[in-house]
């Protein structure tokens, strides 16, 4: 189930980062003309944040048990579902062209260096310039997938919230005692003292050399 989950919200964030759209801008000469991507990222940013909130459900789901670990499993498939919905809404050109500007104005302001090349290509390529720039949806394929992903982030909620009684649980080696079992001879405080009298004795017959038993010693 983990798993499952964990390669669900893996694929979601690799599409995120494939180009979902891109912006031909055409120039007058002599200026070449310009094609500006935009990954999903840039488009659904709400669908990344969820995938990395579903990698620390699954966590939750590992640390948690019984009612906290169905609880986690719902808030999984809660993250899947909003993926999903994300994804599935409708992306405008304006939002393209809005996420195009906003890419290729920082690709100018990292390569400051150059201030004369960086000129020419915004002037020509940027939505900001002002000539007429061609929008081309490429996310059919990449939509789908990241669709898939928030299914199977879905599934793997669903199934914590099922089986979260039936689930292991991390190890309870270092977890309070529990009490004697119902029905089962109780044991009380005076006995115990006993019980640690007896077993101080038993080492003190022994370091004196003598057989706590009350037999002879093998040879004596």
């Amino acid at each position: 189930m983990l798993l499952l989950g964990a390669a669900g919200a893996g694929l979601v964030l690799l599409v995120m980062r494939q180009g979902w759209a891109r912006v031909e801008t055409a120039a007058p000469s002599p200026l070449p003309a310009s094609v500006v991507t935009v990954s999903g990222q840039a488009l659904v940013p709400a669908a990344s944040a969820l995938a990395l909130a579903a990698l620390a459900g699954l966590a939750a789901v590992l640390a948690t048990r019984r009612t906290l670990r169905r609880i986690a499993g719902v808030l999984l498939a809660g993250f899947g579902a909003g993926i999903a919905a994300a994804v599935i809404a409708g992306i405008s050109a304006a939002d393209v062209l809005a996420a195009a500007s906003v890419a290729a104005g920082a690709q100018d302001g990292s390569a400051a260096g150059s201030t004369t090349g960086n000129t020419a290509a915004g002037a020509a390529g940027t939505p900001l310039s002002g000539l007429p720039g061609h929008v081309a949806f490429v996310s059919l394929p990449w939509r789908g997938a990241a669709v898939a992903g928030a299914l199977a982030v879905i599934a793997a909620g669903v199934l914590v919230a099922w089986r979260a009684e039936r689930l292991p649980v991390m190890s309870s080696r270092f977890d309070r005692a529990a009490p004697a079992a119902a029905g089962g001879p109780a044991v009380s405080a005076g006995d115990r003292g006993r019980r640690s009298a007896d077993s101080a004795s038993m080492w003190e017959s022994l370091s004196r050399g003598e057989d706590p038993t009350g037999g002879d010693w093998p040879g004596g």
